[in-house]
């Protein structure tokens, strides 16, 4: 991957539902195993990835939504953490929609629900996709 074809992507994170895609036990502490994830997410911004497709994107910036008991979480530094008001799926949606925005969206969920209810430009990957980029 050279840069010059990559796509700018801004990546949506459905941190409950990546989070619930591993037994990891992250249920016995939702806000530590979101603040895991979160500290996670920072070093992908800047790098050049396949994309679920296998384009090669490049991860422009990171939006993570987190709720309920992991709004509690430890918000590094390098991303933006969006506490959802009140479900994280309308969260997602809205900032899917943003379109201030100058890069592609792809919001990583494996939730159904979500994707329909998401543009049809806006890409999506699974938990699966991010998990491997994270070496999880």
């Amino acid at each position: 991957m050279d840069g010059h074809d990559a796509t700018p992507v801004r990546l949506i994170v459905d941190v409950a539902n990546v989070m619930g895609s591993r037994p990891d036990g992250w249920w016995r502490d939702r806000a530590g195993a979101a603040s895991r994830l979160l500290d996670a997410l920072p070093p992908l911004v800047g790098r050049e990835v396949r994309g679920p497709d296998g384009a090669v994107l490049r991860i422009a910036g990171v939006v993570a939504v987190v709720e309920g008991a992991a709004k509690a979480a430890v918000r590094p530094d390098g991303i933006a953490v969006v506490a959802a008001p009140a479900d994280g799926d309308a969260s997602i949606v809205e900032f899917a929609g943003d379109e201030a925005s100058p890069h592609r969206t792809l919001v990583v969920t494996a939730d159904r629900g979500l994707r329909a209810r998401l543009a049809d430009d806006v890409l999506t990957a699974g938990p699966g996709w991010l998990n491997e980029l994270l070496g999880r």
